[in-house]
């Protein structure tokens, strides 16, 4: 083949092989915004060394500051904030500004509304950053699905959760994921009542928080991208380097999701972490659990190398700890923690109300919807669980009989539900002040209170429709009759499910006779300990 034939055919083959999206190259400068004003003034200097990414590749700014990337007509170009920087935040919401969302023609036309026509791109994109110094030490909040349905389920969590948190002294706060439940609209009141706590919040992809109706799959997140920018990002606070995921993969054809970071995102983790030293705690958060995410071991194989990782995601509607291993496809030294989290919303804001109108919302797992503080020690975290409404030390559930026969104390088990326990909490109790401390068995089960629960709904299902005529109702029926009481009961509540983070211990034999008070002291993996007390009666 000639030289020319040769040229042609290579230059055949690049044209099948080249995205769709033109591409063109995006320069910017990062630079110290000395007076607030969100522009590049004359002396105002550009900051060296700090990323930039496109999404897939990530470059540093040379000593003015300076950055060049290529971009499509669909990227969302993004600094990474530097320690010791942040960027401008949204006066009412308080959502980071740290992007620029390149689309020139908009997004496709949805459902509901995504980004407008950005317009041709600017000669320059430039990123605006002020100094405030961050601590070794801090605490971040964060929330696991808040997934309100409407204005009333917003309205729940301002008044469950946000009220509680204004004035917090904690760095930032960030949900992960199902934001809203499918009505992107909500999206409009979750950001300004959220705002209200005062403090940046981050935010991730969950699976209702997409476009269902999105011609492709990477336009899955339109709306999305209107409200909160990029998908997936980093930043850095104090000594730690956190990366915001989205692993929430839009089957368009099929009309699913299922859990996957995708190639061009796993290049943009590669990417952002050959610029992060190995002893920094890397923080990663996501939706889907990484147990459901078929290209985890790619992401967990870019972790690796670092000493300190966690990560959490939500998604299940209970709390579970999960210490991965060669199993799960991690293969580092020490085992992985991911943290499957607790939820604001709980049951998707099932149960009955209570004097103010707002219901339980308590997990199948027993655990009460609420939230939780994240402490930073430099590379080192630990874990506060906060259910709302209640006080901070509120950890557990002590279960037990309200009257025992001294003969039958031995055989009488006393249960014990600690909600965000895990493998490696020591959990005891003793009966009364006097009695000796018993190390409690750790077992897999379901929660009394929720199994209970569950049995009250379902007899009085079952007493509506005898009332109507109705033996044996179907699922339907029973959904139907729920469905014209929930003004009064509150919405169905979910049935109990299996978890791990219960304990139990028998009384001891043959006690006296009286009135007692069972202590139970729950001992976690950061040497926390968390106490709990349940009366009881031991007489004939």
């Amino acid at each position: 083949m000639s030289i020319q034939k040769s040229s042609l055919a290579l230059m055949l083959v690049l044209c099948l092989t080249l995205p769709a999206f033109a591409t063109e190259m995006a320069r910017g400068i990062v630079y110290h915004d000395k007076n607030g004003n969100l522009s590049k003034d004359k002396g105002e200097e550009g900051l060296k060394d700090i990323c930039v990414s496109n999404g897939v590749d990530v470059v540093k700014t040379n000593k003015n500051g300076e950055y060049e990337l290529s971009i499509t007509n669909d990227t969302i170009l993004f600094v990474i904030k530097p320690r010791d920087w942040y960027v401008p935040l949204q006066a009412k919401t308080r959502l980071p500004q740290f992007y620029y969302n390149h689309k020139p023609e908009g997004s496709p036309k949805l459902k509901y509304r995504g980004v407008a026509p950005t317009g041709p791109l600017p000669e320059s994109v430039n990123f605006p950053l002020k100094p405030r110094q961050e601590n070794d030490q801090f605490r971040f909040i964060s929330f696991g699905d808040p997934q309100p349905r409407n204005q009333t389920e917003m309205d729940y969590i301002a008044h469950d959760i946000v009220e509680e948190l204004v004035d917090t002294d904690a760095a930032f706060g960030v949900s992960l994921g199902d934001l809203v439940f499918n009505d992107l609209n909500v999206f409009d009141s979750y950001t300004k009542t959220l705002g209200l706590i005062g403090v940046p919040w981050y935010n991730v992809v969950g699976n209702h928080d997409i476009n269902f109706d999105a011609p492709v799959s990477n336009q899955s997140d339109e709306t999305f991208e209107r409200y909160f920018g990029p998908g997936y990002y980093s930043y850095d606070y104090g000594k730690a380097h956190f990366l915001v995921l989205n692993n929430v993969m839009w089957d368009v054809d099929k009309r699913e999701y299922h859990g996957e970071f995708g190639e061009d995102q796993i290049q943009f983790i590669q990417n952002d972490l050959k610029h992060v030293p190995k002893d920094k705690l890397i923080v990663v958060m996501m939706h889907i659990p990484l147990q459901d995410v078929v290209d985890r071991h790619k992401m967990l194989g870019l972790l690796e190398p670092f000493k300190h990782t966690f990560s959490m995601s939500a998604h299940w509607h209970r709390q579970d700890h999960y210490f991965m291993g060669a199993e799960d496809g991690w293969m580092g030294k020490n085992p992985h923690h991911h943290l499957v989290h607790f939820t604001v919303c709980g049951s998707w804001w099932g149960g009955a109300p209570d004097e103010r109108g707002i219901p339980h919302a308590t997990m199948s797992d027993g655990g009460p919807n609420g939230y939780a503080f994240v402490s930073v020690d430099g590379n080192d975290y630990s874990m506060q669980y906060k259910a709302a409404r209640r006080e901070a030390d509120y950890q557990m559930n002590v279960y037990a009989p309200e009257q025992v026969a001294p003969k039958d104390a031995w055989g009488t088990e006393i249960k014990v539900n600690a909600f965000f326990g895990s493998k490696d909490m020591l959990v005891e109790m003793k009966l009364g002040k006097d009695g000796h401390w018993v190390t409690m068995t750790r077992f897999t089960g379901s929660d009394p209170a929720i199994v209970a629960r569950s049995k009250r709904q379902d007899d009085f299902i079952a007493m509506v429709a005898k009332e109507r005529g109705i033996d044996n109702p179907d699922d339907n029926t029973k959904k139907k009759i729920w469905q014209q009481y929930s003004k009064v009961l509150g919405p169905g509540e979910i049935g109990p499910r299996d978890t791990d983070h219960l304990w139990k211990a028998p009384l001891p034999a043959n006690p006296e006779p009286g009135h007692y008070v069972i202590y139970v002291r729950a001992t976690d993996r950061w040497e926390q300990v968390h106490h709990g007390k349940r009366t009881i009666r031991i007489e004939e």
